[in-house]
């Protein structure tokens, strides 16, 4: 594997903290840090671990809360608030990083319809701003919505890849599946999803 033609195994684990953001599917809480807390966290990629956080650090993890929405939660322990906010926060963390690439594990997992389309609308928004993103999901419309391009994997194999136009039909969904798939499209936006056939 390489990045900007570079192989990743030369590169230290403090660059490739600097580069490579990642956000979990799911985090079970430890210890009841503030949720400020757990953002400036992703800052320690460019300090180290006992380093306190700078007046910058502060002022990147204030940013990336208010970009997601979540700046009143700042002071709340991460304990005690919903896993829709707790999945929003991790984005903030790793965003927080300021990394050229995010890594997300099904980012919407056991989130709300709600929750799900602020976080696909901040996946499409860190694509636009630059960002190299590569994210799991088993809801083939996420990836209608936030991608770019598609692999389509089953049971650890690639069955096929390519422009999620391209990749993303009802054959190709029935086989991967193994079930039979509905394609919807809207007659004025031409805007398609897939349901369950």
């Amino acid at each position: 594997m390489t990045i900007g033609g570079r192989s990743l195994a030369r590169i230290s684990i403090g660059e490739r903290a600097r580069l490579i953001a990642y956000v979990p599917q799911a985090h079970v809480p430890t210890f009841a840090f503030t949720v400020e807390t757990v953002v400036l966290m992703g800052r320690t990629a460019h300090g180290n671990l006992f380093s306190r956080p700078s007046a910058h650090d502060r002022m990147v993890a204030a940013r990336v809360l208010e970009q997601f929405g979540i700046a009143q939660l700042a002071p709340r322990p991460y304990t005690m608030i919903s896993g829709g906010e707790r999945q929003l926060v991790l984005l903030a963390r790793a965003l927080a990083q300021e990394p050229q690439f995010v890594v997300l594990d099904e980012p919407t997992a056991s989130l709300d319809f709600g929750n799900q389309g602020k976080v696909m609308r901040e996946i499409r928004a860190l694509a636009g701003a630059g960002h190299g993103v590569l994210f799991t999901t088993h809801d083939p419309n996420h990836a209608l919505r936030a991608a770019d391009r598609a692999y389509l994997l089953r049971a650890g194999e690639r069955i096929a890849e390519g422009a999620v136009g391209a990749v993303l039909t009802r054959e190709q969904l029935e086989d991967l599946y193994r079930a039979p798939v509905e394609k919807l499209t809207d007659g004025e936006t031409g805007h398609a999803a897939f349901l369950p056939g």
